[in-house]
């Protein structure tokens, strides 16, 4: 559980400010879900897997057991099944929480996720599949991440593939998990052990490695043949990518016909993004038509999230730019005069600035030549020093980091001063 001091915290938080006022006009509402849940409300809509990593405590006032929350998607889904259902679909919403799931040291994974994330509920067509997926791109284009790919696929289509084969129900599982890890060998010794004939595990063996453009869904559709259960995740996947093709997107796509989500509720077009500089992806996300019916009543639905330290990790040394370019004050001034010097950094932080107030002892010629000491160690760019003897109470005296003297000026001129950068001139 990582802990970000404050230049990596200032970061971050830009980042995540400008992605989510970027989901605000696409039209995407906040939610904001419970940090705890019952773990027999959630475990409906929840993996077993997934259900293991949890953490989990006591309710001391029910004796029911909590979970810190290990999935948001969940979360949403049933406060839409409990109480949302009935309002104009589709609904539109989006949300920043920490996901809380156990990870072995070794696995090289955090056990506390910052995530932002949409849900589109309510509508089950490509073009809502297009809209998650441009939603995305745009959002990472937006933010100054440009060197991305997103690994688009279908669950429908391998999954039946496995059910074909006559795959056991535990065999189909861990060759989806194989499939979804690449790891052929060990899908290679499912099928032999499992004893799918050669014909029908060649294509099992290929899918994982069929990604491109559109060769893939051509070699989708030959393998499909007449099977209806095969056509239809291929020619969905289609509209989908047709759909992107045509909003001038396609540049960030790689089709892929093993593609899978960790989590077992997703049931259509999925996806996952990723970067050069990351070593895993940076998000993710795909269709659930299910899951909310697991609460209540189905709604089709789609979204994706993503992992906030990563798409953070991903800019490399781009990472500079999203430090505030916000200047800093610093107002210094004896206790004779904190009403003054309150007054004044009151007047620049509504001008937008960041502002420090200090005090000290007193004014003297000695205590003025050691401020640009102090303005340096402070980080901030300008000082400003109130209650000067012989200076005038509507006068402060000013001095930028890379001014060569002080000068006094009016406290009114300050902030003009200030935001306009004139220390130049200073």
């Amino acid at each position: 559980m990582t802990t970000l001091l404050p230049d990596a915290a200032e970061r971050v938080r830009h980042l995540e400010h400008a992605l989510f006022e970027g989901f605000a006009r696409w039209g995407y509402r906040e939610i904001i879900p419970p940090t705890f849940e019952y773990l027999d409300v959630l475990s409906a809509g929840l993996p077993a897997d997934i259900l293991e990593k949890c953490y989990k405590v006591a309710d001391w006032t029910t004796g029911r057991i909590l979970v810190l929350r290990p999935d948001v998607t969940a979360q949403i889904a049933k406060i839409v099944a409990m109480g949302m259902a009935g309002r104009q679909l589709p609904l539109r919403l989006s949300y920043r929480s920490t996901v809380f799931r156990y990870e072995p040291e070794h696995a090289g994974r955090e056990r506390e996720v910052f995530q932002l994330g949409v849900e589109l509920i309510g509508a089950d067509d490509a073009s809502m599949d297009a809209e998650i997926l441009t939603l995305l791109i745009e959002s990472l284009k937006a933010v100054g991440l440009s060197n991305f790919k997103i690994s688009l696929g279908h669950v429908g289509f391998y999954q039946a593939l496995l059910a074909q084969s006559g795959l056991s129900e535990q065999g189909r599982k861990q060759a989806e998990f194989a499939a979804a890890h690449k790891d052929l060998p060990k899908l290679e010794r499912i099928l032999k052990t499992e004893r799918v004939s050669p014909r029908q595990a060649r294509p099992i063996l290929e899918a994982p490695g069929r990604y491109g453009r559109e060769e893939v869904l051509q070699w989708g559709r030959t393998v499909a043949g007449r099977n209806a259960r095969l056509l239809t995740p291929i020619e969905r996947l289609t509209k989908v990518y047709a759909l992107l093709d045509a909003a001038g997107v396609q540049e960030h796509l790689l089709l892929d016909l093993g593609e899978f989500r960790g989590f077992d509720y997703y049931d259509g077009v999925v996806f996952d993004v990723f970067s050069a500089n990351v070593g895993c992806e940076l998000g993710g996300g795909g269709r659930y038509n299910h899951l909310i019916g697991q609460f209540g009543q189905d709604l089709p639905s789609t979204g994706f999230a993503l992992d906030i330290d990563r798409v953070f990790l991903a800019f490399g040394r781009g990472v500079e730019q999203w430090a505030s370019d916000t200047p800093s004050v610093l107002v210094a001034a004896p206790d004779s005069h904190f009403g003054q010097a309150f007054q004044t950094s009151r007047s620049l932080r509504s001008h937008g600035l960041v502002v420090c107030q200090e005090t000290v002892p007193r004014w003297d010629a000695t205590r003025l030549r050691r401020m640009r000491a102090r303005l340096r160690a402070s980080g901030a760019s300008w000082v400003v020093m109130v209650g000067v003897p012989s200076v005038s109470s509507r006068e402060a005296v000013v001095m930028a980091k890379k001014a060569r003297a002080p000068r006094t000026v009016r406290i009114q001129d300050l902030p003009p001063l200030i935001l306009k950068g004139t220390h130049a001139h200073v």
